[in-house]
C-alpha cells in the first residue's frame, strides 16, 4: 500500500512493526516517530503491530526505520 493523501493535504501511511507487546511499547514507538519532521500524529497498536503515521508529506522509509529501531523494535515495512 502506498501513502494516501487526504483532503487536508496530510499523508497517512500504515507500517508493520514487530516486537510491540504493550502500551509502553506503543508509547516508545509513537514518541520516536513523533520526533520526525512533519509528523502530526502517530497511532501504534501492539495487538496488530500496526503503526499509523499522519504527516505533512510522505516520510522517508529509512527515517521511519531508524526511529522504530531507536525505540527498540523492527520495521517490517508498509501495510
Amino acid at each position: 500500500m502506498t501513502a494516501q493523501t487526504d483532503t487536508s493535504g496530510s499523508v497517512t501511511a500504515v507500517y508493520k512493526v514487530t516486537g510491540m507487546s504493550c502500551g509502553h511499547c506503543e508509547g516508545s514507538v509513537s514518541a520516536e516517530l513523533s520526533g520526525l519532521a512533519g509528523v502530526s500524529s502517530v497511532t501504534a497498536v501492539a495487538a496488530s503491530g500496526e503503526v499509523t503515521v499522519v504527516s505533512a508529506a510522505p516520510l522517508d522509509e529509512e527515517a521511519v526505520r531508524a526511529a522504530v529501531d531507536e525505540a527498540g523494535f523492527e520495521l517490517v515495512g508498509r501495510v
